[in-house]
């Protein structure tokens, strides 16, 4: 299980979120062998003046927040994050300078889906990957 979010100035996201929701995905699919199916991703639109960033950066400047059931390998997170920065930046053009990206790891005892605990539910993948 994952969910994510992903904030940016309103003009420079808007354009590109149904690419930029693919090649996220797609690198969730491959690293974290997540099913296809299993795409929980939000947008957040900001407006220019309500969005506050590195001055080095550009308006392209979007933050990545996953948050996933924890239980991952340090190695995999690393990897995600790097597939992260290399597909976007070749198939989005987002720079990796305007990229931010963070992972965080509620143990599954504080999921909550399809009406149980996270940890009493029998996923369809494999979380240690």
């Amino acid at each position: 299980m994952s969910q994510i979010k992903i904030f940016g100035i309103k003009e420079q996201l808007q354009p590109v979120r149904n690419r930029l929701s693919d090649t996220i995905h797609q690198c969730i699919v491959d690293v974290l062998h997540l099913p296809i199916g299993k795409r929980a991703h939000r947008f957040f639109y900001l407006e220019k003046e309500d969005f506050f960033f590195p001055e080095d950066r550009t308006e392209q400047y979007t933050i990545i927040e996953i948050t996933m059931i924890a239980g991952r390998k340090t190695e995999t997170k690393k990897r995600l994050i790097q597939e992260l920065f290399y597909r976007i930046e070749a198939e989005v053009g987002i720079r990796k300078m305007d990229l931010e990206i963070c992972i965080y790891e509620p143990p599954a005892c504080n999921w909550g889906f399809r009406g149980m605990n996270g940890d009493e539910i029998q996923l369809d993948y494999t979380i240690g990957v």
